[in-house]
């Protein structure tokens, strides 16, 4: 999978360049194996134990564990404030995954959000990104989600645990939603090849699981 972030040396060096002067920002990576707890905590508990687990380093992302079963949990910062621990599936992993992977090395190497997104962007059109090539999920069921409800990253709210699936193109009127946070579906990134389609999970009754 590393083989995807050293391809991008070229365009961290291009964004160091466009970004001179911009206001940047870095996230201060937690300690290893609270990282670690909050990646996982994205996912199921039955798949935590064998799937794979990158943390935040000062470069950026760093593989810390394995894959056995295709997944892999990080907790990506998209924006300044936001925490957005997730669990990609195979699929999810060799794609969508490898842009969460660049704009943490971008941001790592010094580059400003419109830069990052610009990056990213040219990424998707000349073929160094992938959409996928099937559905698939992402998991996002830590009760810690903090996470960007506009593209500007200007707000940032916690939000209830949720299941991502890859939608690559699809928009909000596709689905006749809304868009807002409150739906019971809805699309970000629409009409994009990152597109998601966001399901939150219905919150557990009062004393559910609780002998009686």
């Amino acid at each position: 999978m590393d083989r995807f972030v050293t391809a991008w040396t070229a365009a961290v060096a291009l964004a160091l360049a466009a970004s001179a002067g911009a206001e940047t920002w870095k996230p201060e990576p937690l300690q290893r194996e609270r990282e670690i707890a909050a990646a996982l905590a994205a996912g199921p508990a039955h798949f935590r134990e064998q799937a794979g687990v990158y943390v935040l380093g000062e470069g950026g992302f760093e593989l810390a564990r394995e894959s056995r079963n295709g997944f892999h949990c990080l907790v990506e910062r998209s924006h300044r404030g936001a925490f957005e621990p997730q669990c990609f599936d195979q699929e999810g992993s060799r794609t969508l995954m490898q842009a969460v992977l660049m704009r943490a090395e971008l941001r790592a190497a010094g580059a400003d959000d419109e830069t990052i997104r610009r990056a990213v962007a040219a990424g998707w059109a000349e073929g160094r990104l992938r959409a996928p090539s099937r559905p698939g999920i992402n998991y996002m069921l830590s009760p810690e989600n903090r996470v960007p409800i506009d593209r500007e990253g200007t707000r940032i709210i916690p939000y209830r645990p949720h299941l991502m699936f890859y939608v690559p193109y699809l928009t909000n009127a596709d689905l006749g939603s809304d868009g807002g946070p409150d739906s019971t579906v809805f699309v970000i990134h629409e009409g994009l090849p990152g597109a998601y389609a966001i399901v939150p999970v219905p919150a557990e009754p009062a004393g559910h699981g609780e002998a009686h």
